[in-house]
């Protein structure tokens, strides 16, 4: 599970900063905390560049390039900034008392950075315009 939170110098979605002194992040924002255990299981290691994935509704929703971070959160879960994985977070994910989006809640699978991922960015991007 994803969840998702602001930086110390953040308003809502107004980010004046790239540096996060609550966590130890320097200059940069698309990165994803994990636990150790998690990164060791996958495969993966701290600074690895990964792709974030959702599927929520069958439809493929893609957040490209992050970096892991290794961090003390419970296990199977993960933290990221937001608005950088809004795109994750499906329409019909939503808290039932009050409609708003489950930005806490959010199923996630990450894969190791596909420089590749970019065209099927692409292209899920053109079949949503209108």
């Amino acid at each position: 599970m994803m969840a998702t939170t602001r930086t110390h110098d953040q308003f809502n979605t107004t980010i004046y900063g790239l540096d996060d002194r609550y966590r130890g992040i320097k200059n940069e924002r698309r990165v994803v905390f994990m636990n150790q255990n998690d990164i060791d299981g996958a495969g993966l290691k701290a600074g690895d560049k990964v792709d974030l994935f959702n599927y929520d509704d069958g439809i493929e929703r893609i957040a490209p390039l992050f970096i892991i971070v290794s961090y003390q959160i419970p296990e199977k879960n993960a933290v990221t900034y937001f608005p950088e994985t809004n795109v994750l977070v499906g329409i019909n994910n939503v808290v039932k008392e009050s409609n708003m989006p489950a930005s806490k809640y959010v199923k996630i699978r990450i894969k190791k950075h596909d420089p590749g991922i970019y065209e099927r960015v692409k292209k899920l991007e053109q079949t949503v315009q209108l």
